[in-house]
């Protein structure tokens, strides 16, 4: 026998033996995501927080100071308001964050991203946020009775534009 029929029963053999291995790997050790009578809830929004300060008209000597570009009649802080988060599921506080505008002027959005693993079924979830430092509680709330399906997610996101708090 030559070496070439050697080399490819080998080549074949090792094929073999390869893909067992991959099979094998596909489907062991089982990965659960979540226990059966679990269902996941996520919050997550990036949010820019209101401005920290009021902007204030600046005076006409003010102005007369600035060179012609930057003479804007108003001035106007760049630093946003922190978002203050509280995630309720039954009266149980789940997370009451404080998050902090990125950036090194802090004008960027709040983003925060958040998971938890609750038992499934009907639950009193509740949400509040607040994204202005100048009003005192939260300006956003919103509390619904909700069904948790197991194995399912419920997200929970935050557009003022649509509304405020959404859950989906």
């Amino acid at each position: 026998m030559s070496v070439r029929p050697l080399a490819w029963i080998g080549q074949i053999v090792l094929y073999a033996l390869f893909a067992v291995i991959i099979g094998w790997f596909s489907s062991h050790p089982r990965y659960q995501h979540l226990a059966p009578d679990e269902a996941l809830l996520k919050i997550s929004f990036s949010h820019p927080g209101q401005l920290k300060a009021e902007c204030r008209r600046r005076s006409a000597e003010e102005l007369a100071k600035l060179a012609p570009n930057m003479r804007t009649a108003l001035d106007c802080p760049r630093a946003r308001s922190p978002v203050v988060v509280e995630l309720a599921l039954d009266d149980r506080i789940l997370t009451r964050r404080t998050v902090r505008a990125a950036g090194i002027s802090e004008d960027g959005p709040s983003t925060l991203y958040e998971r938890f693993e609750v038992p499934s079924g009907e639950h009193e979830l509740s949400v509040r946020i607040n994204d202005n430092v100048r009003v005192a509680g939260f300006n956003y709330t919103r509390e619904e009775k909700v069904r948790l399906e197991p194995g399912r997610v419920l997200v929970v996101d935050f557009e003022p534009a649509k509304g405020g708090i959404t859950f989906q």
